[in-house]
């Protein structure tokens, strides 16, 4: 089935160019030139989504943050910004990469296929991946078969890593939705637990990457 790609680009002459890339590359693109028409945009209609910045009708970083509440669907961003501060602030809302202007096509076109292959990891209520097993019903985590006990937090706090692999999840993201603030502490806190999991999970520890100046990630080997 031929995936669709969903653009969100002003400017009209590299709109043309990308949507004439994707569709020389096999995909079928959705080009759309306002941020507000993004926001009436189903995420299950599309693999992924190509995301300006500067847009009329709504800010790129308002349509990443109302994708992000509905699903998990790789956003590459797109910007002429290359401040550090917006490069954080949008993988802190959950950008999947960042390609600054002027690009190549073909980085683009590189990204893209780096993004959609990033591997699907949950079967059956299971999610496993390089010998870590979680059963997401049961809640409870193998290591290369052996259990692991985990405390609620760090159950959380991995299988949300779990099912965005590869992705950088925030410290403010994972506060809000893994952690509690009367019993678990705040955003400060989720060092120490990060700590913690990964001593628990011994030889897969690493797995869980600290991601500079953002947050998280669980680190899974992608397929060539």
């Amino acid at each position: 089935m031929t995936q669709r790609i969903l653009l969100v680009e002003d400017d009209a002459k590299l709109g043309e160019q990308i949507v004439e890339h994707l569709r020389g590359a096999g995909f079928a693109p959705h080009w759309l030139a306002r941020g507000d028409e993004a926001l009436g945009c189903a995420p299950r209609d599309y693999a992924l989504v190509i995301l300006d910045l500067m847009l009329p009708g709504a800010f790129g970083l308002d349509v990443l943050k109302h994708l992000r509440s509905q699903s998990d669907l790789p956003v590459v961003v797109l910007s002429a910004k290359n401040d550090t501060s917006v490069k954080v602030r949008a993988l802190e809302l959950g950008a999947d990469d960042y390609v600054t202007k002027p690009f190549w096509p073909e980085e683009l076109l590189a990204r893209v296929n780096a993004r959609l292959r990033r591997p699907g990891l949950e079967r059956g209520g299971t999610i496993e991946a390089q010998g870590l097993a979680i059963d997401v019903a049961g809640r409870a985590v193998r290591v290369d078969g052996a259990a692991v006990e985990l405390t609620r937090v760090e159950f959380d706090m991995l299988l949300a890593l779990a099912r965005r692999p590869n992705q950088a999840l925030s410290r403010a993201w994972l506060a809000e939705n893994v952690l509690d603030p009367e019993r678990d502490g705040s955003e400060r806190t989720l060092d120490v637990h990060a700590s913690r999991l990964r001593k628990k999970l011994g030889p897969k520890g690493a797995m869980v990457a600290t991601v500079w100046g953002v947050g998280y990630r669980l680190q899974i080997e992608e397929k060539p």
